[in-house]
């Protein structure tokens, strides 16, 4: 009971210490976290219903938090309902990224619909001239320790294998996996 209390004590603690970290609020919606949350940026922030960050029982609960950026004011992050994230989490948005409903995420992904400095040898201080749009579709399930990057679209109900860097596009029900991320079989 002890430990119990000590548990809940301690992450709300840290919860209170990375809130004053966030300079954006969520526009729309309500989550659900068991691990703080980070929230930066000038852009649009929007929650479905039942959307949950951070797992009690997995790694990196005490040793991470989720970070979650919409950095200009035109960029657009949206989560869909039923959505759960493990530890470690981080989405960064340029432009828009979403991630539509019943998604599971493990712990330590990342996702990002940027470059987020231009690739020009001689622009390299200015931001990516094109970041574009990553869809996660419905019911896909994102392993361990996964990338997924700009432009990105991952049809529903797929599954992307732990380790995996997702650097273009993959149909419906599918496993994929590998860096850079292939189809390794399909589901159905």
């Amino acid at each position: 009971m002890l430990k119990g209390f000590i548990l809940k004590f301690s992450l709300g603690l840290k919860k209170c210490l990375y809130f004053f970290y966030s300079n954006n609020a969520p526009k729309n919606g309500t989550y659900k976290s068991f691990q703080p949350i980070v929230f930066r940026g000038e852009g649009q922030i929007i929650f479905g219903n039942n959307v949950t960050f951070g797992v009690l029982n997995s790694p990196h609960l005490h040793s991470s938090y989720g970070y979650i950026e919409a950095r200009p004011k035109n960029s657009l992050i949206i989560f869909g309902n039923n959505i759960n994230v493990n530890n470690g989490f981080s989405v960064v948005s340029e432009y828009k990224i979403t991630i539509k409903d019943d998604v599971l995420i493990g712990y330590n992904c990342s996702i990002s619909d940027s470059n987020f400095h231009n690739l020009a040898i001689d622009r390299r201080d200015e931001t990516d001239p094109e970041p574009k749009e990553v869809i996660i579709g419905n019911n896909v399930f994102i392993g361990n320790n996964v990338t997924i990057l700009k432009g990105v679209i991952i049809g529903e109900n797929s599954v992307i294998a732990t380790g995996a860097i997702v650097t273009k596009s993959f149909p419906a029900n599918v496993v994929i996996g590998g860096c850079p991320a292939k189809v390794i079989r399909n589901l159905i």
